[in-house]
């Protein structure tokens, strides 16, 4: 049940950042997703996989060891992101 609930969160997370993106600039996009990446999709993405690989093990040690993992690679790779984001370079407006 609740594997089912991290799910249907990281669904609906994902489609609220694609609505949210769509037609935006890439420096926007990349600020949006690193935002989302950081904040949603690690902790759930990583929860749900480490969850599902210590029932399929039979050990809650494994699940706990891929979460450490898991969790502090997919934060940073939002960090990248939001980063690249930030510093990225927009297009210059004119007056």
């Amino acid at each position: 049940m609740e594997i089912g609930l991290g799910i249907l969160g990281l669904a609906l997370a994902l489609g609220v950042a694609f609505m949210i993106s769509h037609g935006k600039s890439n420096k926007e996009k990349y600020i949006i997703w690193g935002i989302t990446m950081m904040l949603v999709i690690a902790p759930l993405f990583s929860w749900v996989v480490s969850i599902l690989y210590g029932v399929y093990e039979g050990e809650g040690f494994a699940a706990v060891a891929l979460m450490m993992v898991m969790f502090p690679l997919l934060f940073l790779i939002g960090l990248v992101l939001l980063l690249m984001g930030i510093f990225k370079k927009g297009k210059a407006k004119s007056i």
